[in-house]
């Protein structure tokens, strides 16, 4: 059983937020806009890298040339992009999201955000949650080096939070978490909601896998120590 101490560090798309399938969306704009051809389904299977590495694949994949300015023109358009489907209203948190993050506060059980979106596409989530940065840690690409499935994020969240990362549980939604917590050593528990299967998940590294937050919630005994 973890020790009282454990820190829980969150992924934010996907995991807390459902916002997955409204990235894949932006991502397939941004990319049409640029004139690269690609199927939706492999834009979801990168989902959960960092924008850069994601963006990079994806193009290497189409055999097209990659430079510094197509890459920032990419990630400009699916910043617009995934901010107006905020502004219509069909970004939202997860069930049991908010009152997770909530139960965890009140039994005083450590946790941060940790997310490979950079500032700009993160800030709409993270105040969605009802989420204040200045008081609990939240970590963006932008804070680190590498994104996922590095494991800088993660080691970033756990320092802000001042535990010990292999005491530290990663809660994410794609391979991509639980490839950076095992990096990390830290330990990783998956959820479904990002559209990765349970044995996907599981084969990547996750110990327990949970279908939501909400679902995370109800079994919070399994990998939080109680009183």
């Amino acid at each position: 059983m973890p020790r009282r101490d454990t820190a829980l560090l969150f992924d934010l798309d996907g995991t807390l937020v459902d916002s997955v399938y409204q990235h894949v969306l932006a991502w397939k704009e941004a990319l049409d806009r640029e004139g690269v051809e690609l199927s939706v389904w492999r834009i979801h299977r990168k989902i959960g890298m960092s924008g850069g590495l994601f963006a990079n694949i994806l193009l290497r994949e189409t055999g097209l040339e990659i430079t510094a300015e197509r890459l920032d023109r990419l990630r400009t358009w699916h910043a617009e992009a995934f901010n107006r489907q905020h502004t219509q209203g069909s970004v939202r948190p997860l069930p049991g999201a908010c009152e997770l993050l909530a139960y965890l506060t009140e039994q005083d059980i450590p946790w941060a955000i940790a997310t490979s979106g950079r500032m700009q596409t993160a800030a709409r989530n993270v105040e969605a949650l009802g989420v204040d940065p200045s008081k609990v840690p939240v970590v963006t690409r932008d804070q680190v080096r590498h994104g996922k499935p590095d494991p800088d994020l993660f080691l970033a969240a756990a320092a802000r939070l001042g535990v010990d990362i292999r005491q530290s549980l990663v809660i994410g939604d794609s391979v991509w978490d639980m490839l950076a917590a095992q990096r990390a050593r830290a330990l990783g528990v998956g959820v479904l909601s990002g559209g990765y299967g349970q044995a996907e998940l599981q084969q990547s590294g996750a110990f327990r896998v949970y279908d939501d937050p909400a679902d995370l919630l109800r079994h919070i005994d399994e990998v939080a120590a109680r009183d």
